[in-house]
């Protein structure tokens, strides 16, 4: 028998159901997987071993008298964004040591309601601040892969790298991340998982550890189309303690991944077709068109002309919205404290100790932008520029325009402490080329692994939906996983 901790969740599922093992087996199984993977890839920052089999003890007695909840007895890893109530909290972040919230974020508590279980809480970018998961306070995420004939180890993305490397190795079902400007999507795209970014309000953030409170969206990070479906229909729906959650129905989103692509039309958009882009990317984009082609689906190209000015509206956004947030963190009531000759020398050693380097660049960049005499000449023109990113998705979505279909990121995974990323972070920040514009118009967005480069790195291809039409991005990524049919498993190393 297949190991179990390398079953999809749906098949996991389905095994459950058919008394073929039990949840605690199940439980065990990925325990044992983290012991011995965990050391060499730093996913988990914290595992929760005794919880995670007491509630399989519980899960599986439901499944003895068919009361399951939908997701029963399916071990998660949850990102460390994620309030989870007794159990360590920190957003991979010094200045919130030893945070144990006593409450439950609201996408959390979804998936426990439904009967899913948590192993541990999942390595991340400090306060979801990086595309690489190089900035965590508890070190760099190990990706699970290599390229072939080295052992160099590379970044697994960011910043929801904890959960793309513990999806990716095998070391819980599925996780739940987080996405601001690709942060789901990169990391799928880095490890050969599935990630998908739903529509701004479709998941509450009630719970959630805020980097930009506008951009902000949890999803699912998973091995398969199908697993996504499945998690998202979990963890998304209506929260009145989240004034941006949206009141609107939660569909069966693994209903629809079987409805194909017949009679769809695809958009291109030209912008996308960046200079120096690496042609496997390219070929790899062409390869999907015709994959999508071939099971009925009519192309059509667009231009979204204000593309080349979402990255850096998006670093002025979403750094503004993160100094404003992370104010709140000050040594007072909870988290870190250095102790200084007053309260001000306090907040500023506190600070300094407290958060890293990245996360400082980002809220002094968020400050200056939002000060007096900038504030005109920077935040405001960047959310005139938004404002124009999301109407040229509603002109291609107006003009009969179904999903729009593009690379997800600019290159295959890079390796751990790259210089060319480390002294230019506008490099690094260039990860997010083909993902930003996504968050800052709200939209769905879904990464599926599509191919791999010349060293046997995975790549992935991105669908862009129209606001809370999630299931035509499952319908077209399920499509493009069954055309892909490759085997998107890392070779074990560790």
């Amino acid at each position: 028998m297949t190991e179990l901790n390398k079953l999809s969740l749906a098949a996991a599922r389905k095994g459950l159901l058919d008394k073929k093992f039990s949840a605690t087996e199940l439980t065990s199984s990925y325990l044992d997987a983290i012991g011995a993977a965990n050391p060499a890839l730093n996913a988990y920052v914290a595992v929760t071993g005794e919880q995670a089999l007491d509630k399989a003890k519980a899960s599986d007695a439901k499944l003895a008298v068919g009361e399951a909840g939908t997701l029963e007895g399916i071990p998660l890893g949850v990102k460390d964004l994620f309030a989870t109530k007794g159990v360590h909290t920190q957003a991979a972040s010094h200045i919130l040591d030893g945070f144990k919230p006593e409450y439950e974020s609201s996408v959390t508590a979804n998936l426990w309601r439904d009967g899913a279980l948590m192993l541990g809480k999942l390595n991340m970018d400090e306060f979801a601040m990086g595309s690489s998961n190089e900035t965590s306070y508890y070190g760099p995420v190990v990706s699970p892969f290599r390229a072939e004939g080295s052992n160099a180890n590379l970044v697994p993305g960011g910043s929801s790298g904890g959960s793309a490397a513990a999806v990716s190795a095998w070391l819980c079902a599925g996780a739940t991340a987080t996405d601001t400007g690709g942060s789901i999507r990169q990391p799928a795209a880095f490890t050969g998982t599935v990630g998908m970014k739903p529509t701004y309000g479709r998941c509450s953030r009630w719970g959630t550890v805020a980097f930009a409170s506008s951009l902000d969206q949890a999803g699912p990070i998973t091995r398969t189309v199908e697993d996504a479906a499945m998690l998202m229909t979990s963890m998304s729906g209506f929260d009145p303690k989240d004034s941006t959650s949206v009141d609107i129905a939660v569909p069966d989103f693994a209903a629809a991944i079987e409805r194909g692509v017949k009679g769809l039309t695809i958009g291109v958009p030209r912008e996308y077709r960046m200079d120096g882009m690496p042609q496997e990317i390219e070929t790899l984009w062409q390869q999907g068109i015709e994959w999508l082609k071939a099971e009925g689906a009519t192309f059509q190209d667009i231009s979204l002309p204000h593309t080349k000015y979402a990255l850096p509206a998006y670093y002025i956004v979403a750094p503004a919205e993160a100094s404003s947030n992370l104010a709140r963190y000050d040594g007072v009531k909870y988290g870190l404290r250095v102790s200084g000759k007053d309260i001000t020398d306090m907040y500023e050693l506190t600070r300094a100790a407290g958060f890293g380097r990245e996360v400082k660049r980002r809220i002094m960049i968020g400050t200056y932008v939002l000060s007096a005499g900038y504030y005109d000449a920077y935040y405001l023109q960047a959310q005139k520029v938004r404002t124009l990113i999301k109407r040229d998705f509603e002109e291609a979505f107006n003009s009969g325009v179904d999903t729009i279909l593009t690379p997800a990121t600019p290159s295959a995974a890079f390796g751990i402490g790259d210089e060319a990323m480390a002294a230019d972070p506008v490099k690094m920040y260039l990860n997010d080329v083909f993902t930003v514009t996504v968050n800052m118009a709200g939209l769905p967005g879904i990464a599926v692994p599509a191919g791999k480069d010349g060293k046997g790195l995975p790549l992935g291809l991105q669908l862009i939906g129209k606001p809370f039409d999630e299931e035509t991005l499952f319908a077209a990524g399920r499509v493009i996983e069954r055309s892909a049919a490759m085997d998107f498993s890392p070779k074990a190393w560790w």
